[in-house]
């Protein structure tokens, strides 16, 4: 078979294993986030969970990098979803012996996010070594997908699990996820990249090598800068995401078979826009189909807290979550088309270290917020001046959130991109070109654009 059909049935192997194992994990989550929420009442809860998931993926994305480069990339994957298994069989335990506590919840969630720190920069920088150039923005689109299916069917799965065998069934339907990947990914083949002058000029220390990919992205502004906006964009959304259970919860009365239901469609609106993006493929420049749709996605937010129906939820959650894959390909590809294959890990490391610098500051404000102020401030003093947008029952002070929540990224995103370097960033930044691929290294690089890569307008 040759080379480039057998990387790409490697990179479809690597994706199903990806969305089966995404299947599971939601499953489980899902049951467990009903579960807490039954039993405490609170949104809090669930928000130090997702603080102790992100925290460790804050403080070592870059390690996580540095050995994504350094180690075959097949045994990172197998590693980062061995770790999280054990983790799962430990949750497993403490609900099967009826000693679950909620600090037995938030360790395992910091346990299995240490080990899954080391999953994306090793799948990212694999995606560039498998796919050719021109398949780039697809195999990205595709990529988007595992989510968006899992979303779609882990919530009527998980309510059937739920209903059948609780928490603890879920959980183990998790746990056997996790060894049919790890199965799947040591079977496979990864080509190593070819080392660069960059690469070799980031060799040394692990400290050394993972603040490599800070000084490689510093050294280009213009995506330093979009790198920082990035982790404002994750506050956002980590903010009203976190919230997602506990808010349409309240507002369809404690309808745990609607919440599958909204959950689902809402997922099926990121599937959509994958789809969107496989088949359109994108435009050039990227950035001008960015902007747009974050600008899109936040007004839908916005909106999504004025819903109170099934209907109005599912519908606006479609249409919210329906640019979301179509940004992230697209970004995707700008990262793997400018970076030499060879230092992607580090790069995609810190990439993450940095979007997701925010979240945990989210998390801890998210549930406080909303249990604490919005929501015992509805119906009290001032409340009709947001009562006509937002109502005023179960879940209107959560819904004032996502409005806030919306207004604020529709608003930043239209005044970040009116930067012009933000908007030129492909055309200021020149594309890694392969040693292969250059015949007169002269000429190429007259030929690129003299343009400062800073962010002065």
């Amino acid at each position: 078979m040759p080379v480039k059909n057998r990387n790409m049935l490697t990179f479809y192997a690597l994706i199903l294993t990806q969305t089966f194992s995404l299947i599971g994990s939601r499953i489980s989550g899902l049951a467990i986030g009903i579960w807490v929420f039954g039993d405490t009442g609170s949104a809090t809860p669930l928000a130090l969970v997702a603080f102790f998931t992100v925290l460790p993926m804050v403080l070592a994305s870059s390690v996580s990098g540095v050995m994504a480069d350094r180690w075959d990339r097949r045994y990172v994957m197998v590693l980062a979803d061995a770790g999280q298994a054990v983790g799962t069989l430990l949750l497993l335990i403490s609900f099967v012996s009826g000693q679950f506590e909620l600090w037995h919840l938030y360790t395992i969630a910091a346990i299995q996010a240490i080990f899954g720190v080391f999953q994306g920069p090793a799948f990212n920088a694999s995606v560039t070594m498998l796919i050719p150039d021109e398949q780039r923005d697809r195999a990205n689109a595709i990529q988007q997908l595992t989510g968006p299916m899992a979303g779609i069917i882990s919530p009527t799965i998980a309510a059937l699990i739920y209903a059948a065998a609780g928490v603890a069934g879920a959980i183990l339907v998790d746990l056997m996820t996790f060894v049919v990947a790890m199965i799947v990914v040591f079977m496979i083949r990864i080509p190593r990249p070819t080392q660069t002058d960059e690469g070799k000029a980031m060799q040394g220390s692990i400290w050394k090598e993972a603040l490599g990919g800070l000084r490689y992205l510093f050294q280009r502004r213009v995506l330093f800068f979009i790198m920082l906006y990035a982790s404002l964009i994750n506050f956002i959304f980590s903010f009203s995401s976190i919230l997602t259970t506990p808010y349409v919860l309240l507002r369809l009365d404690y309808n745990e078979v609607a919440l599958g239901g909204v959950l689902s469609v809402m997922n099926l609106g990121a599937v959509v826009g994958g789809i969107i993006i496989g088949v359109w493929g994108g435009t050039r420049p990227r950035m001008r189909v960015i902007a747009p749709a974050l600008i899109v996605s936040g007004v839908f937010m916005a909106a999504y807290g004025t819903a109170q129906t099934v209907t109005a939820l599912a519908a606006i959650l479609f249409m919210m979550m329906l640019p979301m894959p179509i940004i992230n390909a697209l970004f995707m590809s700008i990262i793997q088309v400018k970076t030499p294959p060879d230092i992607q890990g580090r790069v995609f490391a810190v990439l993450n270290q940095m979007s997701m610098l925010l979240m945990p500051l989210a998390y801890l404000l998210a549930g406080p917020l909303a249990d604490q102020v919005f929501e015992p401030a509805v119906g009290g003093s001032g409340w009709e001046t947001f009562a006509p947008l937002v109502g005023s029952g179960p879940g209107a002070g959560m819904g004032l959130i996502m409005i806030v929540c919306g207004l604020m990224l529709s608003i930043t995103t239209t005044l970040v991109f009116m930067v012009p370097n933000l908007r030129n960033m492909e055309r200021i930044l020149p594309d890694y070109v392969p040693p292969e691929h250059i015949t007169d290294r002269r000429t190429i690089t007259e030929e690129l654009p003299a343009v400062n890569p800073g962010i002065a307008s």
